[in-house]
């Protein structure tokens, strides 16, 4: 499987790209993070996850170009706030489509287009069109693109459009 997932992450990321990680890189300790690390492309950025934490005391983290809680970054001139897990509320989430500040997090284990998962009702109670689940188990096993982030959360809205509009009045 760990291959596997090398392989998934090294055919979408070049070395010379730029990726975000949102958190639970791996369960098992520091050397086995500096073994995966070593094998994969990319300037590599890490949002610190709730499995992540017990790896900071023992150095793991130095194969990082940054490490930390959360970042809200511009991609496209477009504004987009990363963390391990959803908010209800953040920055911007009140905004049009056009404007928006999409939110993309990976603890949940799910995409916009899931049916089920231990979230799944909170999340879609909220503004799940302006969020996206960036996890490779909810996007087969494949780092995902800003791009394709952005295709997503606009067919989500595009196709749900009454109920985005209602919350945002």
């Amino acid at each position: 499987m760990d291959q596997k997932l090398i392989e998934n992450w090294n055919n979408v990321v070049g070395p010379n790209d730029y990726i975000f990680h949102l958190g639970d890189f791996c369960f098992k300790g520091s050397q086995y993070w500096d073994r995966i690390l070593n094998q994969l492309n990319g300037h590599k950025f890490l949002i610190l996850g709730n499995h992540d934490l017990k790896n900071l005391k023992d150095g793991a983290m130095i194969k990082f170009d940054w490490v930390g809680f959360q970042a809200c970054i511009q991609v496209g001139g477009r504004s987009i706030y990363l963390n391990h897990f959803p908010f209800l509320c953040y920055g911007g989430s009140y905004r049009d489509i056009d404007n928006i500040v999409f939110a993309l997090s990976g603890h949940v284990h799910l995409s916009p287009y899931s049916t089920s998962g231990k979230d799944i009702d909170r999340m879609k109670n909220n503004m799940l069109w302006s969020q996206y689940d960036v996890g490779v188990d909810a996007n087969n096993f494949i780092s995902v693109s800003a791009e394709s982030v952005f295709k997503n959360i606009e067919y989500y809205y595009e196709n749900n459009t009454n109920q985005a509009l209602e919350l945002i009045k």
